[in-house]
C-alpha cells in the first residue's frame, strides 16, 4: 500500500514540475519546478525497488546467504537513487550560477527579456 502511495506522489511531483517549468516565465521558479520533477523521480524509483515483505539488503545471521535471494530488496533502485540525488545537485547548482549570471549582467530573471538569441 506504502509504495502505490509513494509511486503515485512521485507522478504527481513530476506533474507539478514538468506544469510549473513549461508554464512559469521567471528563471528562478524554473528551476524549482525542475527540481521538483527530479524528487518526483527519485521517489518513483524508490517506489519501484520496493517489494512488501523483504528485508535489507544486509547479509548477517537473520538472514542466512543461502536463502537471501528470496527475502532481501534489491539494492539497484536505491544506488541509482542516491546518484541521482547527488548529480540533481549539481545540475541544480550549476543552474542556479547561470540565473545568478544572467541577473547580473541583464538585470532580470524573466525569460521573455532574453530575446538575442532568437530568430
Amino acid at each position: 500500500m506504502m509504495a502505490e502511495v509513494a509511486m503515485a506522489t512521485g507522478f504527481m511531483l513530476v506533474l507539478i514540475g514538468l506544469y510549473g517549468a513549461l508554464t512559469n516565465r521567471n528563471i528562478l521558479r524554473i528551476i524549482v519546478s525542475f527540481t521538483l520533477a527530479t524528487t518526483g523521480v527519485n521517489l518513483v524509483m524508490v517506489a519501484v525497488g520496493y517489494m512488501h515483505g523483504r528485508t535489507a539488503p544486509i547479509l548477517d545471521e537473520a538472514v542466512p546467504a543461502a536463502e537471501a535471494v528470496a527475502r532481501i530488496i534489491d539494492p539497484l533502485p536505491q544506488a541509482l537513487v542516491l546518484t541521482a540525488i547527488v548529480i540533481g545537485l549539481g545540475v541544480t547548482t550549476l543552474m542556479l550560477a547561470y540565473a545568478y549570471k544572467l541577473h547580473e549582467s541583464k538585470g532580470s530573471l524573466d525569460i521573455t527579456k532574453f530575446t538575442e538569441l532568437k530568430w
